[in-house]
């Protein structure tokens, strides 16, 4: 079955991206059940924003001036410190960025995390600063050894965030077009060979109409399952009453 565009009519109007996004990561999961090796189990992760809340209250109590108290023998009160005015001072947001995500673990080594796979959000692709911590954090974990596979199925906005990751490591795929596709698959990892680090990945263009993919999902130096994107995807359209 072909990939739908889930930004326009009509299949926006029967399920939107987040309903698609949410019920993904638990369709990959429970498909990675049937061929995970004993030992690894997988997860879903879903984190859509933030919600910043403060304690007012707290926050009354902590900013109020403090009294300087004299030392242990009664001395004389020490003025307080004033500090320079600031280089620069400017309204920002909180950073934060949508997670849609399954982690793979190996469960016989203390749940220590060996892979993640990513869904790329709208949030994640909107502004250079969300483009950023999306490549950020993808790149962190594959300094930690963490096989990392993007999926990008967001059509509206034509950014190619493994590209961007790429250049964050100096690096570049000369099999991607110029542009590069806005929506794509890929798996990553970071192994060492010899004395040195080897980046490998396995990337796909996608394309609307035309069926996903199946990565590589590396568990270990020499162990991978697939990673059936189609079937994932399918069963997650199928749950949600969309033909």
């Amino acid at each position: 079955m072909p990939l739908r565009d889930h930004f326009r009519p009509p299949v926006s109007n029967q399920v939107s991206w987040e309903e698609i996004h949410g019920m993904w990561p638990a369709r990959i999961v429970l498909q990675l059940r049937t061929v995970l090796p004993q030992g690894y189990v997988a997860g879903p992760k879903i984190h859509a924003g933030s919600q910043v809340e403060i304690d007012v209250a707290a926050f009354t109590h902590d900013a109020a001036p403090r009294l300087q108290r004299g030392g242990p023998e009664g001395g004389a009160a020490t003025a307080a410190w004033a500090p320079p005015e600031p280089t620069i001072a400017v309204v920002t947001e909180v950073p934060d960025y949508d997670e849609y995500e399954v982690r793979i673990y190996d469960a016989e080594r203390g749940r220590q995390l060996v892979a993640a796979i990513e869904l790329v959000s709208p949030g994640n692709k909107d502004r250079a600063e969300k483009r950023n911590a999306f490549v950020g954090k993808c790149a962190a974990l594959l300094q930690k050894g963490i096989a990392v596979s993007i999926v990008d199925v967001i059509a509206p906005r034509r950014f190619n965030l493994y590209a961007e990751l790429l250049r964050f490591l100096g690096q570049n795929d000369p099999t991607l077009g110029d542009p590069p596709s806005h929506l794509y698959a890929v798996s990553c990892r970071w192994r060492p060979q010899d004395k040195r680090m080897l980046l490998q990945t396995w990337s796909h263009p996608l394309t609307l109409g035309q069926p996903l993919p199946t990565l590589p999902l590396w568990l270990a130096d020499k162990l991978a399952v697939p990673l059936d994107l189609e079937q994932s995807y399918e069963q997650a359209c199928h749950d949600l009453w969309l033909p």
